[in-house]
């Protein structure tokens, strides 16, 4: 019985913590998105949307079905967004990243 009632435990803080991890995650990247979005050149929203990518990827490890392929959209845009930025192209790159911010906010519904 013992065993049984550590295995449920182990299980249910495992699941818990995943959980809790996909949420500061996706929060993280909605909050870095929308810095990048309210950035005033090109350079800053390359920091911003590559910071935003990191967590938007790595939120998107651990979720599945719809809100995955959200997340997984969302990165797609970063990365044009980054892309865009690297060539100076702020007002593509700020196109990206609001594109990125609707995917987030599918993701974290």
């Amino acid at each position: 019985m013992k065993k049984i009632t550590l295995i449920c435990s182990s299980l249910l803080l495992a699941t818990s913590s995943a959980v809790f991890a996909v949420e500061n995650h996706g929060k993280a990247a909605l909050d870095r998105a929308n810095a990048a979005a309210k950035a005033s050149d090109a350079k800053e929203i390359v920091k911003q949307a590559s910071a935003a990518l990191e967590h938007s990827l790595a939120s998107a490890i651990v979720l599945k079905g719809a809100p995955q392929k959200h997340m997984e959209s969302a990165s797609n845009h970063l990365e044009e967004a980054i892309n865009a930025g690297n060539l100076g192209q702020a007002d593509q790159a700020k196109t990206h990243v609001n594109a990125a911010i609707t995917e987030i906010q599918g993701a974290n519904s």
